[in-house]
């Protein structure tokens, strides 16, 4: 069975997290561990997240997926603004250990015109200075769509970040297919194909999440407009295929589609599983 789930809203708990995917069938979601524009993060209750433990197990959820708050950028030209991605980072992965053993997924930032080389070493010496060897947090890089001046749209840029890091094994990949799409990767036409390039480029041991999205725009179009499943230009049979290949089983798949409510994702994790049956 396909491990699915969506964006919720972290503001009332973990609880009510674990009881929204519940009431939509889901085994997994994603949340943002702050407001996704920055500010502070929300006080954690530990009775909440002890009652949100007790809910994972006893319905099997598979890991859950923290998301950054967008404006997390540490290739910043800003000092600023890398000093927030510091902060928030560094925060963010403390309070991660509440719930042990899951994912923090980030956007790897935009370099605005200082080059993909600096982008990438700047993104690789605020890991150097973050991670830490006790943590059980997974921190994900995600692949990006490709436009203005975003790291992380080839393979190639993931790929060179951790290879800069020093604790690679706290390191892993979020494929969005949206993203992977709109930066140029046939998903549609040569999923296998896709699949093998980042397997000989970054290792497909290191992809640890899926996120589920069709796409406005058609293939390398650089955009990043997510649709809803079936409704863009990647299409829902193509979707299908490639979120059951056999080489993602058990990963996350997280849908970030622009459902207009909880019932929405509902209906795409249903009509995804039965289609997958």
């Amino acid at each position: 069975m396909l491990n699915l789930g969506c964006h919720l809203t972290s503001s009332k708990g973990y609880e009510h997290m674990g009881r929204q995917a519940l009431q939509i069938n889901a085994d997994t979601f994603q949340f943002f561990t702050r407001n996704p524009r920055g500010g502070k993060a929300k006080e954690i209750d530990p009775e909440d997240v002890k009652r949100f433990l007790e809910i994972a197990e006893a319905n099997n959820f598979v890991k859950i997926v923290a998301h950054a708050p967008y404006t997390l950028n540490p290739c910043s030209a800003e000092q600023k603004t890398r000093d927030f991605a510091y902060m928030a980072m560094k925060d963010d992965l403390e309070r991660m250990e509440f719930t042990p053993g899951n994912y923090y997924n980030f956007h790897p930032g935009s370099h605005v015109g200082q080059g993909i080389e600096k982008g990438v070493e700047m993104i690789a010496d605020l890991l150097n200075r973050i991670l830490k060897p006790e943590q059980t947090t997974t921190v994900l890089l995600e692949t990006m769509a490709g436009k203005g001046s975003e790291v992380g749209s080839r393979f190639e840029e993931l790929a060179a970040i951790i290879d800069r890091v020093d604790l690679k094994e706290k390191m892993g990949v979020c494929l969005d297919t949206c993203h992977v799409s709109d930066a140029g990767y046939n998903i549609i036409g040569d999923p296998e194909g896709v699949l093998d390039e980042f397997d000989r480029i970054i290792g497909l041991n290191r992809l640890k999440a899926i996120h589920v999205n069709d796409s406005l725009n058609p293939v390398g179009a650089h955009k990043d407009r997510h649709a809803c499943i079936g409704e863009g230009k990647i299409g829902l049979d193509a979707i299908v295929k490639f979120i059951n290949n056999p080489r993602l089983k058990g990963l996350p798949m997280i849908l970030e589609t622009p459902q207009p409510d909880l019932e929405g994702y509902g209906k795409e994790i249903k009509m995804l599983r039965e289609m997958s049956k």
